[in-house]
């Protein structure tokens, strides 16, 4: 508004806003709350992984952090290009962002879950309690970046992939791609990072994370279905033909 102002009236305009302006025609708001979240998820996760492993001499974690944000920063790229529709949708998680009480507790403890997968390998790296073999650490950084392989295909095929249970306008049932395999193709790409990433970190005792994840993960599924075959036209009739969830001949 003052910039407006002051450039009405004749006055010059002021050199940080104008610089601002610029800036916003090549990046609008959407893409630099995309690159701030980049950056603050990178810190953050830098810190949960350094400061109770006690050193930064953990080259695991480095291979692990690079495989991950490089993965994450392909997406970030790919939607600021091709989705930024999308992007904001998937900007809008987390446990603030869902609208049920029962929706928020999922979250919370799948997000609790996520820290604990980077916490506890970082503490058995300190205590030395795991033996990982290099050829195990590796095959984990490989399931890192299948995860987000699995992340692209879905953002491609489904540009309503929302972070958060919601029924978009103008959302339809997306069946093609990996939705012609399993109902969930981003939950089933989880468990590939979920278990990829405390062997990524060499800690076993960092699987332990996920026996308390999978059943908040099960809950966030039927709880989704259920939303879905309420709200969206067509759900019902895709689950009757794609029968598996996760895992094909197995649930």
């Amino acid at each position: 508004m003052g910039f407006d102002a002051g450039h009405k009236s004749g006055q010059p305009p002021y050199e940080s806003l104008t610089v601002e302006y610029e800036c916003a025609g090549i990046m609008n708001k959407v893409e630099v709350k995309a690159w701030l979240g980049f950056s603050f998820l990178a810190v953050a996760m830098g810190l949960l992984l350094f400061i109770p492993a006690g050193t930064i001499d953990y080259w695991q974690a480095w291979a692990f952090l690079a495989v991950y944000f490089t993965g994450s920063l392909f997406i970030v790229l790919y939607l600021v290009r091709r989705d930024t529709a999308l992007l904001q949708r998937r900007m809008r998680g987390g446990p603030a962002a869902e609208k049920k009480k029962e929706e928020k507790m999922i979250m919370l403890i799948a997000s609790l879950g996520f820290i604990a997968l980077l916490v506890v390998p970082a503490l058995d790296h300190r205590m030395k309690w795991s033996h990982i073999p290099v050829s195990v650490i590796l095959l984990g950084d490989i399931l890192v970046a299948l995860w987000w392989f699995i992340v692209f295909i879905v953002f491609r095929e489904n540009s309503f992939a929302s972070a958060t249970i919601e029924v978009a306008e103008g959302q339809t049932v997306v069946s093609t791609g990996p939705y012609a395999v399993v109902r969930h193709p981003m939950y089933a790409g989880g468990l590939l990072l979920v278990v990829g990433t405390p062997l990524a970190l060499a800690s076993c005792w960092g699987l332990l994370a996920i026996a308390a994840m999978m059943p908040v993960l099960i809950w966030r599924l039927f709880d989704e279905e259920r939303f879905l075959a309420r709200k969206l036209p067509g759900y019902t009739e895709y689950c009757a033909g794609v029968r598996w969830r996760l895992i094909p001949g197995v649930f």
